[in-house]
């Protein structure tokens, strides 16, 4: 099994090289970084974590910038959005975002997306809560067609654009994996249809329970289930975890990190660190 870090980066917080440095010291195989462009002040939409909305949310840095940090510093950690928010996102330029950090990483780049779930901060990008699991998929179809074609087009009810040229092309081919976030039955239905892997979120959902399930769908869209990735987020640094979610076909566990300084992260690491090469 794979293990991963997750971390809200933010001014306060360890800075994405060194945290990336050091989780590439430790042996971790990936760094998920998310994404929240803001936090509106009046807010709506309930957390799906519990009733408070922590700090860390509208002090998150930007995700692609925080990454090529984190990729320049390195050499074998693989760098990953988790999540993306593309339904915030102009398709056209995501696509040269991800195709650009894919580049500089020398194709270490992990595309995590979801549909999101702040109302009002998709309000603000003139998104729709209630369509905006289609408009996901219309632009990641659209994306696609940028990161794959010479003269790439698309037209759809959401994404609708003329051909057009757009370098550069990613380095792993068709173009990055894709990981699509979100819970069963929806985000693994979501994630069979257009994505690499499902990236449930720990304690939300029985997820060694639901993989039999999972691969059943798969199986049945026409799709090899063994094509697609299961990462865990949020999984707790527990052996006896782990090796439950391994024995079930998880390939990657991904654990949280608290948004605080270097002094309080690299000991979490170092304690977290034999795990890595005990399941490697």
């Amino acid at each position: 099994m794979k293990l991963g870090l997750t971390m809200f980066p933010t001014e306060d917080s360890i800075a994405p090289a060194e945290l990336a440095r050091a989780a590439e010291e430790r042996g971790f195989e990936s760094l998920w970084f998310p994404e929240h462009s803001h936090i509106p002040a009046k807010r709506e939409s309930p957390w799906p974590g519990g009733p408070e909305l922590p700090k860390m949310y509208y002090d998150v840095m930007e995700p692609f910038v925080a990454l090529a940090a984190a990729a320049a510093v390195t050499k074998t950690l693989r760098v990953a959005t988790g999540i993306c928010l593309v339904v915030q996102r102009d398709p056209i330029q995501t696509a040269k975002h991800v195709a650009t950090l894919d580049r500089v990483s020398n194709g270490r780049f992990l595309f995590g997306i979801g549909a999101g779930w702040n109302a009002e901060e998709m309000r603000n990008h003139g998104t729709n809560a209630r369509t905006r699991v289609a408009l996901m998929r219309e632009r990641v179809g659209a994306m696609k067609e940028i990161w794959t074609k010479s003269k790439a087009e698309f037209h759809s009810e959401h994404v609708d654009f003329e051909p057009i040229m757009a370098w550069p092309k990613p380095v792993q081919k068709p173009h990055p994996p894709i990981h699509v976030g979100g819970g069963f039955p929806h985000g693994a239905r979501r994630a069979i249809a257009y994505g690499d892997g499902w990236m449930p979120i720990h304690g939300r959902d029985e997820i060694a329970a639901r993989l039999p399930e999972f691969r059943r769908m798969a199986a049945e869209a026409g799709r090899d289930p063994a094509s697609l990735e299961v990462s865990v987020f949020g999984a707790r640094p527990e052996r006896k975890l782990l090796d439950e979610l391994a024995a079930a076909g998880v390939e990657r566990a991904i654990f949280g990190l608290a948004p605080e300084p270097a002094d309080k992260v690299l000991p979490v690491l170092d304690r977290a660190a034999p795990l890595v090469h005990s399941l490697g």
